[in-house]
């Protein structure tokens, strides 16, 4: 059973005078720093971090991105040879982009160690040729910091970044909440999906945000597809042109339309 240290969020989000990134209390569980604590069927990658990675990001497109399981191993070790043949499968299948450690990728129960082991795995089968969007939101801001600065360090190109879920923070907090992640310097895809997040990032909230250079994206799941229109709406009422930041469907069964009404392709489970 893998441990979590959730920190409060919720103060974090709402009060405007809060510093979501001062220093706080580290479950030891999280920090694995030796080598031996990573659960993986075979060797670490050699290939070391590379730092900031500005210079080498495709941008995200147009197009579908999958959303990449993470193969297990029978004893739930991460099956890193595996995902290799999964990720070449996808790029010789013509897939426009990545979307890994999501939902989909078992994220939530994955430690740092485990993460930055397949991120590497990632960067070293398809870094140059499509794009790497890796999940990287959660409850707690300085999580979401930690994982997207280890993201940027392993050369990914852009990270998707959930409204927290349970805390409903309002829109002010998820305002403040995105553009201090999109700070960090790594391309943001907002991802908004009230059905399982419980707070929905209203497309006038959205529109407020688009204007930051590192949001580029959002990922709608909600199944409402009004929602182009509003964004779009949204980001010109803010002086933000509508085609300068990316709608992707969040939702499998309504993509067809999101698309036919405006959207930019689907982040989706089924690509």
């Amino acid at each position: 059973m893998k441990l979590f240290c959730v920190a409060t969020a919720a103060a974090l989000l709402v009060a405007p005078s809060t510093n979501a990134f001062a220093p706080i209390s580290q479950c030891g569980e999280r920090s694995i720093s030796s080598p031996s604590q990573l659960a993986v069927s075979s060797a670490a990658s050699p290939l070391a971090a590379v730092g900031n990675n500005s210079d080498e990001r495709i941008p995200m497109r147009q197009g579908s991105y999958v959303a990449l399981i993470t193969p297990m191993t029978p004893t739930g070790a991460v099956d890193l040879p595996s995902l290799r043949l999964l990720l070449q499968f996808h790029l010789e299948s013509g897939t426009d982009g990545l979307c890994i450690l999501g939902t989909t990728g078992e994220a939530s129960v994955l430690t740092m160690a485990e993460r930055k082991a397949i991120l590497d795995v990632a960067v070293e089968e398809v870094k140059g040729k499509i794009p790497i969007l890796v999940g990287t939101g959660t409850i707690d801001p300085e999580h979401v910091k930690e994982q997207t600065l280890q993201a940027i360090d392993c050369g990914c190109d852009a990270s998707l970044v959930v409204t927290p879920y349970y805390v409903k923070p309002p829109q002010r907090g998820l305002i403040r909440h995105f553009e201090t992640m999109a700070d960090l310097g790594l391309p943001v895809c907002i991802y908004n999906v009230p059905g399982r997040s419980g707070v929905d990032f209203l497309p006038e909230s959205i529109g407020q945000v688009a204007g930051h250079p590192n949001i580029v994206a959002v990922k709608e799941a909600t199944g409402d597809l009004s929602r182009v229109a509003k964004i779009h709406e949204a980001c010109e009422a803010n002086g933000v042109p509508k085609d300068s930041l990316l709608l992707f469907s969040g939702d499998d069964g309504s993509t067809d339309e999101f698309v036919l009404g405006g959207g930019d392709g689907c982040i989706s489970v089924t690509a």
